[in-house]
């Protein structure tokens, strides 16, 4: 029993060793350690014991044994912030709401840093000048300290910032020329600044500025001329100092001739020469106020052009969307060849359950064209009675005939899940083919991605993302076991693509129709190009596995923010570097060289706690991306894994990966007869 005992004290002694070596192993110990020393009197960090893992302690998180993460807010910690100047590999500090104060120390050791927030402390001195070294910093966050000084114009050295606080403090001077075009968040309420408002920075709200008393420019009040500046020579100086109703008796002219010095005049002067001087200056005066009259008369009559012509353009355009829409369609719709026998006129066919209308309800529609595709022009249709729908006319598809046409339709028309958009009609005619769909009323995720990148854009946020992910891969999943005899494929999977309902549910539209591609291996539109998969560009046929390619894709362009189409290094799709290159190449370039954080959208950094779903997304779309099909998943692989990642919820009513086949919404018996995929 006692050598029993012995040997239990043994092995918790050696174990409690083992903790000791490898807490000291780890380079950043020493200085987490002499940090809470310094800084922690109220003993607030209580799991920061010797003898444990220092990236087990809140707020610390690790890469490799390193502290990458370092998130301690409102704990009453104070003193200098020193001793984590030596944690280098840090990627994000914040510390806000504490009572740290002093100047803060050198950060440039900080190389890695990408968000910084010390708001809420005590901080005091001038602007940190070194975190403006900080090159992949993305967050700086200062407000609410005792800063003061001027702000540099260093600043600009931070070409990736997104966030500049600096409200609540006393800098003062003037503003500098900010050059920052990702700027999305800029805040320097609150201070002694003065002067004008940089045209840069002109953009941001009212509030940003508020609570300097010596600032002025757009957006705050326009700014007053002084009274000595060059132009405003034979006007009357006076001093700033005495209001304007307590003149002094005597004032001082001043000159226009440079070399005629002030001189002092009384009050009362003679009126012959108060007459002379007033003649002598009326045609300037005269001319003055003739121009002024003109400038006048001309700002109203160009109002009064622009409010007629903007309600009459806007009529017009009605007009013309109406008419646009009529004469693509009505030509061929009403049977064009009236007294010649062999051409039987097209109808509009209903799927079963489909509130029904004629096809001249839908050419009398207002019509308002929403965008051209590979297939086609898609339009927003509002019938009579108040139905909207979308119609997409057919017109570069290659289709063999009538009955291969309406079998392939029977298929599309029969699927009904709530991640796609359902077919309710088609109309078949021997020179126009249309297909009615559910009109979807929020935007395409491509306009949600790309529209609207300058000031005053709503980022897409990161739940938004994932649940978009989500239910585009459950639709995808759907159409590809909804006839397993066929094995029906999207074909033309890419962000415009994927609409959004009106609960915010993604929707996946234009399925189908890669029966009707052209033979060439371009296939259809170019933007898609981006998209394809490997063997789909060398000409081989669509298959289930390259909508898996096309697929992650789609979840690299949520991810990074950037068009999947290729583009040149520098050009306007997103620049990736290094010549011509698609965005799975780049992606698996940035990887290799160990820099995963770069590929990821900087409207994402705002986020926190987000970093692990990311990433564990990012390697859900490299797998998809594969060059080799075999090495792809299935898409009902693909959505299991992207609702492991947070448990995401797509639809209350979304079937299961295993259970869509058996749907009955769409039996086998509509597969029979329809030309392969």
């Amino acid at each position: 029993m006692a050598s029993t005992l012995s040997l239990l004290i043994l092995l918790l002694t050696f174990s409690h060793f083992l903790l000791i070596v490898q807490s000291s192993e780890n380079p950043d110990f020493e200085a987490l350690v002499a940090f809470k020393t310094a800084s922690d009197p109220s003993k607030k960090l209580i799991t920061w014991k010797t003898g444990t893992d220092p990236c087990t302690w809140d707020g610390v998180s690790c890469v490799k044994d390193r502290v990458s993460r370092l998130v301690l807010e409102n704990l009453e910690l104070q003193g200098s912030i020193e001793p984590l100047t030596s944690l280098t590999q840090l990627r994000v500090l914040s510390l806000k709401g504490n009572r740290f104060s002093g100047e803060v120390p050198s950060l440039s050791n900080f190389t890695s840093l990408k968000l910084l927030f010390l708001s809420h402390n005590h901080f005091s001195g001038e602007f940190p000048v070194t975190a403006t070294s900080l090159s992949r910093l993305y967050r700086l966050d200062l407000s609410y300290n005792n800063f003061s000084g001027e702000i540099p114009l260093t600043v600009n050295h931070l070409p990736h910032l997104l966030t500049l606080r600096l409200d609540e403090n006393q800098f003062s001077g003037l503003i500098p020329k900010l050059n920052l075009p990702d700027l999305q968040d800029f805040n320097v309420s609150g201070n002694r600044l003065s002067g004008e408002i940089p045209r840069t920075l002109s953009t941001f709200s009212e509030s940003s500025f508020r609570q300097n008393s010596f600032l002025c420019g757009a957006p705050l009040e326009k700014c007053k001329a002084e009274p000595n500046k060059p132009g405003s020579e034979g006007a009357i100086a006076t001093s700033p100092l005495v209001p304007s109703s307590e003149t002094p008796t005597t004032t001082t002219t001043v000159s226009s001739s440079p070399s005629t010095m002030p001189t002092t005049t009384p009050t009362t002067t003679n009126p012959k020469s108060h007459e002379k001087r007033a003649s002598k200056m009326s045609p300037i005066v005269l001319i003055a106020i003739i121009v002024g009259d003109i400038l006048v008369l001309g700002i109203v009559c160009l109002l009064l052009y622009c409010y007629f012509w903007r309600n009459y353009s806007s009529k017009s355009k009605e007009r013309k969307g109406l008419k646009l829409f009529e004469s693509e369609k009505i030509v061929y719709s009403s049977s064009p060849y009236p007294t010649q026998g062999g051409f039987e006129r097209g109808r509009m066919v209903f799927f079963e359950g489909e509130k029904r209308f004629e096809l001249e309800d839908l050419l009398r529609a207002s019509a308002e064209m929403l965008g051209k595709g590979g297939f086609g022009t898609a339009y927003k249709a509002v019938l009579d009675d108040g139905n909207v729908v979308a119609v997409k006319r057919l017109k570069d598809a290659q289709i063999a005939g009538k009955r291969e046409f309406e079998q392939h339709m029977e298929v599309l028309g029969r699927i009904r899940h709530p991640n796609v958009v359902s077919l309710r009609a088609y109309y078949f005619a021997r020179e126009e083919k249309l297909l009615v769909y559910d009109f979807m009323p929020n935007a395409t995720l491509f306009w949600l991605l790309h529209g609207n990148r300058g000031p005053g854009r709503t980022p897409l946020d990161w739940t938004t993302r994932l649940k978009i992910a989500a239910g585009a891969a459950q639709g995808v999943t759907f159409i590809h076991n909804s006839c397993k005899s066929l094995k029906l494929t999207h074909g033309n999977i890419k962000s415009t693509n994927i609409l959004l309902d009106k609960q915010g549910n993604a929707r996946v539209s234009d399925f189908g129709l890669s029966i009707f591609n052209s033979p060439s291996p371009i296939g259809a539109g170019g933007r898609s190009n981006g998209y394809r998969a490997p063997e789909v560009t060398d000409g081989r046929k669509q298959s289930q596995k390259s909508d898996v390619y096309s697929f992650g894709v789609l979840l690299l362009e949520l991810l990074t923010g950037k068009c999947p189409s290729a583009v040149e290094s520098g050009g306007s799709g997103g620049g990736y570097g290094g010549g011509m290159v698609d965005l799975p190449r780049w992606v698996q370039s940035v990887v290799r060289e160990e820099w995963t954080a770069e590929v990821f959208d900087l409207e994402l950094m705002r986020y926190k706690d987000i970093e692990e779903e990311m990433v564990g997304l990012l390697q859900i779309a490299m797998s998809c991306t594969a060059a080799s099909p075999d090495q792809r998943p299935r898409m009902s692989h693909v959505v299991k894994m992207i609702e492991d990642l947070r448990g995401v919820e797509v639809s209350p009513c979304h079937d299961t990966a295993g259970s869509v086949s058996d749907s009955p919404s769409l039996s086998e018996d509509a597969c029979v007869g329809t030309s392969s995929q």
